[in-house]
């Protein structure tokens, strides 16, 4: 237990101004995803281009190159999301058959791809579970984007697995961030699920809206 106190303690110190900045707008895109807020993707976009910084610096090229994909996802999400100002917002909705097999796709064929690269190319000693916390994200990723609400499972999903992993690597502090990002997705997954029936209550009353 003091082992992994000093630890933490240590991390605090040695933590860089602009990895807090980074950390901070994590958080905050999360909290505004959980509100259903379009600013998430801002925030989102100022989060990963920082990290895509910090991980190049620290020579984490693969971690670097997973940042500007996330970037990209914000980008696209963002779009996607405010859509022209003349239609309707893109509404939350669930997955259809079509969404599962494009996650599951996602999922598989980018944990086979990550897993190939970091057992051959890298020094990685956790390629199967490394590669499975960040495919489940990218997927998870497309969903939330897509503003579907089961992205909310998808990614902590990712969570579960990142958290010992972390653990695992000596990181407790990204440990903690990540179980406090895991517990505001149940709380965003709740939330949307509510915000789903409410635009079905207000589509059965007002038909019109959905022309």
């Amino acid at each position: 237990m003091q082992h992994w106190l000093t630890l933490f303690i240590q991390q605090i110190s040695d933590t860089s101004l602009i990895e807090w900045l980074a950390v901070a707008f994590a958080v905050a895109e999360v909290l505004l995803a959980r509100i259903n807020n379009k600013l998430l993707y801002p925030a989102g976009i100022i989060s990963t281009a920082i990290f895509i910084y910090i991980m190049y610096a620290a020579h984490l090229f693969a971690e670097s190159w997973l940042n500007v994909y996330y970037l990209v996802m914000s980008i696209y999400g963002w779009l996607h999301w405010i859509r022209k100002k003349n239609e309707p917002p893109l509404p939350i909705t669930h997955v259809n058959t079509k969404d599962r097999i494009i996650t599951i796709g996602i999922i598989l064929g980018s944990w086979a791809i990550l897993y190939y690269i970091l057992h051959v190319y890298t020094i990685s000693t956790v390629p199967v579970w490394d590669a499975w916390v960040s495919a489940t994200a990218w997927a998870g990723m497309w969903l939330l984007a897509r503003r579907k609400i089961e992205n909310w499972l998808v990614l902590n999903l990712s969570n579960l697995f990142a958290i010992p992993l972390l653990l695992y690597k000596g990181l407790p502090l990204t440990a903690c961030l990540t179980l406090f990002l895991f517990i505001v997705a149940i709380f965003g997954y709740l939330q949307w699920k509510k915000l789903h029936r409410t635009q079905a209550i207000q589509r059965q009353q007002h038909p019109a809206l959905e022309h």
